[in-house]
């Protein structure tokens, strides 16, 4: 075969390779048009039609890309990091046209006005069983992230694809994960035993809750109301929060993670990932490691992210159940012996099967969490541009 046969061969591949990566977007490029609109008629503004245009091939070049370099980790790291920074543009804007302010009061608890955060979850099922109470000042059906909705979102997510929430979902993950990638060779290294850190503060946190029927984490010790909503300062007490809230935000989103390339915010504080944990053991889909490929070379336990393999899970095949199924142990595995699996089938068997039947319902909930607040964050990015304001 001489070079010109095998260049023809080499670029009907890339062809076939094309088309049916564009063939697995299909239902992605239909199903985002839905979810980016909410459901309604496509926008009318000039600006705001603009900003669907530009999510909207961004979310839909991400998902190919995923798909044609079979490199997950790679595009839904974009995807995920620009969605946070997105989110927190237009949470915070958001709140501020609503009720001109990023800061909560008394008045705001009364009239049901603080958006439920998935966080609180864990806080209020102890309170909910025993005094059928909600111990949280949002509204139960309706406005925005209602308490109703967002645990239906929740048990949805939980059952579809277990602690996935934490790096295809969940709008504070992004921050960490995109602090995390910032130095190249990491300066600083903790040990893995600190993860347990994020399951004794679960237990702590739920057991304060249910004693104090306030949720104590939020009140106390959340670093995201540093790029959500806070409380307005008007004492000593407020300010003190204040300062923990911002300080734990600076070391564990963003210091901490630069200096050790992990997700440390994730990986060894949050109680709701810890929480999140538990539901990998219900979900059908893991990522696994095959032992008959597998070189030993240990790059998947120093690549983690989230602390989530270890050598005793590496020996077992497979990830420990704090696995946020983020894809980075798949996309750097040199012998590609790590791979998404669904429960019940065998090992290394049809993985790129096993890997759309992840990818598909992964991200379609990734754009019901997120779609419209990127389409919002760009379009008041786009306003400020253009106006000098975000309003």
């Amino acid at each position: 075969m001489n070079n010109l046969e095998s260049k023809k061969i080499s670029e009907a591949s890339k062809g076939k390779k094309f088309a049916k990566s564009v063939a697995a977007c299909i239902p992605i490029l239909l199903l985002s048009i839905v979810l980016l609109s909410g459901g309604s008629s496509l926008p009318k503004e000039p600006l705001m039609k603009i900003s669907f245009s530009i999510g909207y091939v961004f979310i839909n070049v991400i998902f190919f890309l995923m798909v044609y370099t079979k490199k997950t980790y790679k595009y839904r790291k974009i995807f995920f990091v620009i969605y946070a920074l997105l989110f927190a543009v237009s949470f915070m804007t958001n709140l501020i046209e609503v009720r001109g302010s990023i800061f909560y009061n008394e008045s705001t608890f009364i009239n049901g006005e603080t958006p439920f955060c998935h966080m609180v979850i864990p806080m209020i099922i102890i309170p909910a069983a025993l005094t059928k109470t909600i111990i949280f000042p949002g509204s139960l059906l309706t406005g925005f992230a209602s308490i109703a909705s967002m645990i239906v979102i929740w048990l949805g997510a939980s059952i579809a694809f277990g602690r996935g929430w934490c790096s295809w979902a969940c709008f504070y993950g992004g921050l960490d994960e995109g602090c995390s990638s910032l130095c190249k060779k990491p300066k600083l290294e903790i040990n893995r035993k600190w993860a347990y850190l994020s399951f004794a503060i679960l237990i702590s946190i739920v057991l304060l809750s249910a004693a104090t029927l306030a949720p104590v984490y939020c009140d106390w010790l959340c670093p995201f109301k540093a790029v959500t909503e806070a409380e307005q300062i008007t004492s000593s007490i407020v300010l003190i929060k204040t300062i923990v809230f911002y300080s734990l935000f600076l070391i564990l989103v963003i210091i901490l993670p630069i200096l050790t390339g992990k997700r440390t915010q994730c990986g060894l504080f949050c109680p709701f990932g810890a929480f999140q944990s538990f539901s990998n053991k219900i979900n059908i889909f893991e990522i696994r490691i095959d032992k008959n490929k597998c070189l030993n070379c240990k790059k998947c336990v120093r690549e983690c992210p989230t602390y989530s393999i270890d050598e005793n899970s590496l020996a077992n095949g497979k990830a420990l159940m704090t696995c946020t199924k983020c894809g980075k142990c798949i996309d750097t595995c040199p012998a590609s012996a790590v791979s998404y699996h669904i429960k019940g089938t065998k090992i290394g068997v049809k993985t790129n099967l096993s890997r759309y039947l992840f990818l598909y319902p992964a991200y379609i909930f990734a754009l019901t969490i997120g779609g419209g607040a990127m389409i919002k964050g760009v379009y008041r990015l786009l306003k400020l541009i253009t106006t000098g304001s975000f309003f």
